[in-house]
């Protein structure tokens, strides 16, 4: 049985620096497009248990360096298609190792204005075709921010489509009308709190929802793999990603322990639950997740709770946020004062359909 009192720093160094070693498995190969994400997870896991050494510098930098395409994003790997989330990825690396000197923050933003403009009719789709949510709303912030550019980004239809998405459980989803997610929710917090804009969000629901206890939800029957994380069900919430989003102020009750049991004790890495096979993106927000929370049992470095940095690595940047924004407000034009108002009709709209569902129930 797992130790739940020790975090295995030794075996979970180990682990990540095997991932790049397992070339002869069908896994490797099946996850290259994941290759630049990968990346940030092992070495925010690493930055944050004092072992960033273990990855070398200089190649992670040069590799980081010739994914980024003409088009001025990062694909998941070399030569494959510029995307949000990998740019994002790539900025944060580059971050960590304070190489940023090494791009260009012209070309990074040109791929974030180019994806700003390319929508239909309705705004929620690029030309194409891919899904525009929360987390890429985030990504782009998070990789202007990153990247000392977030003043070219107007806020204000950013905060409006964020808090379009947050429904009345006080969860988000990706996108207006998308299910409460835990994973929404930590990008859509983030998100506005780059912005300056967590006045939109209902704290005492988003707390709620995003708090509950994983060691009380793990004592319930193991969910179907298609209900992990959604937020709306009795069973099925993605553990590590709910116990990141619940940063805002959620219950820490059982979260150590729950965390430390998802270890794998012969391997290393963690879980999403206990029993399951690690994977570097658990480890990842495992880790993250004691950080935040304190742990006492090993001397973990701070974590930053919007940009899910080291906190050093934030302050050196100057984006250290204390109540406030990390961006200036100008560009907002009047979308941004609106947002609270789109909150407020979505939870009244959502009121009423309970109300109506009530209503037809009694009378069956």
């Amino acid at each position: 049985m797992t130790d739940t009192s020790t975090l295995l720093v030794d075996k979970h160094v180990q682990y990540i620096q095997s991932l790049d070693k397992k070339q002869d498995s069908l896994e490797y190969w099946m996850s290259e497009h994941l290759r630049v994400s990968g990346i940030y997870w092992g070495l925010v896991a690493l930055e944050l248990m004092g072992r960033a050494p273990a990855f070398d510098k200089d190649a992670v930098v040069a590799y980081v360096l010739t994914c980024q395409n003409a088009d001025g994003g990062f694909g998941g790997h070399t030569s494959h298609d510029s995307h949000l989330l990998y740019t994002m990825s790539a900025v944060q690396i580059l971050a960590m190792y304070d190489a940023l000197d090494q791009i260009s923050a012209d070309k990074v933003v040109q791929l974030r204005c180019w994806a700003a403009g390319q929508r239909d009719r309705g705004g929620e789709r690029r030309q194409d075709g891919a899904r525009r949510t929360p987390g890429s709303r985030s990504s782009r912030w998070q990789s202007s921010a990153s990247s000392n550019a977030v003043d070219r980004i107007k806020v204000g239809p950013i905060v409006e489509y964020v808090s379009r998405s947050m429904n009345y459980d006080g969860g988000f989803g990706s996108g207006p009308g998308g299910e409460s997610h835990a994973a929404q929710v930590f990008t859509s917090l983030a998100c506005l709190a780059i912005a300056g804009r967590l006045d939109v969000v209902d704290r005492e629901r988003t707390v709620k929802v995003a708090g509950r206890a994983p060691a009380e939800v793990w004592r319930a029957e193991r969910p179907p793999a298609e209900a992990r994380g959604r937020l709306l069900l009795v069973v099925g919430r993605c553990r590590r990603s709910r116990s990141w989003a619940g940063w805002t102020g959620s219950t820490r009750t059982g979260l150590p322990e729950f965390i430390l049991s998802a270890q794998d004790p012969d391997n290393g890495g963690i879980a999403d639950r206990p029993g399951d096979v690690a994977d570097v993106y658990h480890t990842c927000f495992g880790i993250a997740g004691l950080s935040l929370i304190g742990f006492q049992g090993y001397g973990l470095e701070d974590v930053d709770p919007v940009y899910c940095m080291p906190v050093k690595v934030i302050e050196r940047m100057g984006l250290r946020l204390h109540g406030g924004a990390a961006c200036p407000s100008s560009g907002s034009n009047d979308a941004g004062s609106r947002s609270s108002d789109s909150a407020r009709v979505i939870n009244k709209k959502f009121r009423t359909e309970k109300a109506r569902a009530r209503g037809r129930k009694k009378r069956t």
